[in-house]
């Protein structure tokens, strides 16, 4: 089976750990990839430190995409780095895993302009605008939850499109998502967010939300931290999210997105990256075609990407 999971922080936990991507102790790791008949993976610098005035957060995004580079070079037989679904392509003929960069929360690139296009050159194809802290560009779903996008975040959005790069609106506050709705020139992503409907919690999409990522021909990646799935969460719940999102017409939007690295508490059963094998296997017990499950396992994601990040 092939895999496109739109979101995991592995590369900062190995900037805590020392480990490399080739055997790690976390969720994800390149041995566990390749188990895989194909797999990408958009790897996301992450900070997690709440913004400063005038304190640049840039040089822990330079860390993290230097270290991601590192890693694929050093096992250049196997993994590629990407920014086109082109070159997912050709490294999945040639038996690699496909590694994407993203950045999760723009107060990495200072929410600056100039930073976005710097992290453009240096290969970054996709940026939720905030993590859990409010920045300059919008409130999150947990700080200043009443603010919406700033002049300085329409502005950002204007220039992710121009440059072909993916506005993730997982985080972002309600108002800053219908800001982002109202203003996207192409479709968006939700890389890792499930169904407020199911778990109340403001981390996931209400099903307006999600109908308006459908209806732009954007993705939401199902997200595998127990906190945003309902009850005491097992498989059976993720496949809750995912018919409730099919409900709503998803079947062209549902995606992966699962948080590696980033959960503290998985549902029961679920160790590693593995999972997805054991969904997917779950889903063709209940009757899921192949069409289907190509479709949220990795063809829905790869063909946002291919229609936004054209070079």
């Amino acid at each position: 089976m092939r895999v496109f999971d739109g979101h995991c922080d592995t590369i900062s936990r190995l900037c805590e750990t020392g480990e490399t991507l080739e055997n790690t102790t976390g969720h994800w790791s390149l041995d566990k990839a390749e188990t895989f008949t194909a797999w990408a993976q958009f790897f996301a610098a992450f900070g997690g430190q709440r913004p400063r005035p005038g304190q640049s957060q840039f040089s822990t995004f330079l860390a993290q995409e230097a270290l991601l580079k590192r890693e694929v070079a050093a096992n250049g037989g196997d993994m590629a780095f990407c920014v086109t679904a082109r070159d997912c392509r050709a490294a999945w003929g040639v038996g690699k895993v496909a590694a994407f960069l993203s950045v999760e929360g723009a107060e990495l690139l200072d929410c600056d302009l100039d930073r976005l296009r710097q992290g453009w050159t240096l290969g970054v194809r996709a940026v939720n605008l905030t993590w859990n802290y409010a920045n300059a560009l919008s409130g999150s779903n947990l700080e200043e939850p009443e603010r919406g996008l700033s002049d300085q975040g329409r502005a950002f959005v204007r220039e992710m499109n121009r440059l072909g790069v993916l506005v993730d609106v997982s985080h972002l506050s309600d108002p800053g998502f219908w800001d982002v709705a109202r203003l996207t020139q192409a479709p968006i992503i939700a890389s890792h967010s499930d169904a407020r409907a199911l778990c109340s919690h403001p981390r996931n999409l209400t099903d307006d939300q999600f109908t308006a990522i459908m209806e732009l021909r954007g993705t939401v990646g199902l997200n595998l931290a127990a906190q945003f799935l309902p009850g005491a969460p097992t498989l059976d719940d993720v496949i809750r999210v995912l018919e409730h999102f099919l409900d709503l017409g998803g079947e062209d939007t549902v995606a992966l997105g699962g948080d590696w690295d980033g959960i503290q508490r998985a549902p029961a059963g679920v160790t590693d990256i593995t999972a997805w094998a054991d969904l997917y296997r779950l889903l063709e017990g209940r009757g899921y075609g192949r069409d289907l499950l190509e479709k949220l396992f990795y063809k829905n994601l790869m063909r946002v990407v291919e229609q936004v990040c054209t070079m």
